[in-house]
């Protein structure tokens, strides 16, 4: 018996939400990945008082340490009406290519940091990110995660 219009709606709608609890499982293990490597680097180094260039290069240490695919520093161009502008966004830490992470190191939060993340995940066509903020006295206390609609 061939599918009607109504099955195959009813079909793609199961599929799609099955593959998003999938790709959200996926994402809640990434963010729990990386918020254990940055405790653990909040833990030996202590925290605040280290510049924000250390807590992120013990940060991919650590997250390259328990397997994951890092880059950092990453380039991106950014494209304006079609061209190419001299300056590329740089992002700090991208894991696994799909989860951007932006590092700081300052006494207090500050929402602009929120905001910035996210023009990030906007300007790369990402989905998630994670704000680090290594400079609280509780590293607990300065992870955010931030997440584009897209």
């Amino acid at each position: 018996m061939p599918l009607t219009g109504w099955e195959w709606s009813d079909t793609e709608a199961k599929f799609d939400a099955k593959t998003q609890r999938i790709a959200k499982k996926m994402e809640d293990e990434l963010s729990y990945k990386i918020i254990g490597a940055a405790i653990e680097v909040h833990k030996i180094l202590g925290g605040p008082g280290l510049l924000e260039g250390i807590y992120e290069s013990c940060l991919c240490q650590e997250l390259v340490l328990r397997g994951l695919k890092v880059q950092r520093q990453v380039a991106v161009p950014i494209i304006y009406k079609g061209k190419v502008v001299r300056d590329p966004l740089i992002i700090d830490i991208l894991v696994e290519d799909t989860l951007i992470v932006e590092v700081k190191a300052t006494e207090k939060d500050c929402p602009l940091y929120k905001v910035q993340l996210l023009t990030y995940l906007r300007l790369t066509n990402l989905k998630l990110g994670m704000l680090i903020n290594f400079g609280r006295e509780s590293i607990k206390e300065g992870i955010s995660r931030v997440v584009n609609g897209l």
